[in-house]
C-alpha cells in the first residue's frame, strides 16, 4: 500500500499554529478566570488586522458578554490560546473583563454564575 505523507499530515490537526497567534506567550497580561464575562469597548480605534482574523470573530462575539470559556469554545481555540488573545485584546483597550462574583454576591448573581459555567461546559 502506498502511503503519501503530504495526505497524512493534512488530514492531521495542528495546535502550533493557534500558538503563533500568541507568539509563544502562555498566560494572559491581565487576571482572566475562565467564567468572567468579556465585553466590547466601543473603541474609536480601528483594529489593526484582516477582518477575518481571529481577533476581529472574538470581538464580534463579545457584542453579547461570553465568559472567556464561551469564547474558546466557540472559536474552536485551545483555552490558554483564548486567554492570551483576550487579554491581549483587553490590554488594547477592544475589551473590558467584569469581575466574576465576591463573598458578598447574591444568590441570583450566583445561579447566573453556574448557568453560564454550564453554558461554557456545554459547548465545549
Amino acid at each position: 500500500m502506498d502511503i503519501n505523507p503530504e495526505f497524512e499530515t493534512a488530514e492531521q490537526p495542528s495546535l502550533v499554529r493557534p500558538y503563533t497567534l500568541t507568539a509563544g506567550r502562555t498566560n494572559p497580561r491581565v487576571p482572566l478566570p475562565l467564567e468572567a464575562p468579556v465585553q466590547t469597548i466601543e473603541s474609536a480605534k480601528p483594529p489593526r488586522w484582516p477582518g477575518n482574523d481571529v481577533r476581529g470573530r472574538i470581538l464580534t462575539l463579545c457584542a453579547e458578554s461570553p465568559s472567556v470559556a464561551e469564547i474558546a469554545a466557540h472559536l474552536s481555540l485551545p483555552l490558554g490560546v483564548a486567554r492570551v488573545l483576550i487579554g491581549d485584546l483587553v490590554t488594547q483597550g477592544y475589551l473590558r473583563v467584569h469581575h466574576t462574583l465576591t463573598d458578598s454576591a447574591t444568590v441570583d448573581e450566583r445561579r447566573e454564575l453556574i448557568g453560564r459555567t454550564l453554558r461554557g461546559l456545554r459547548a465545549l
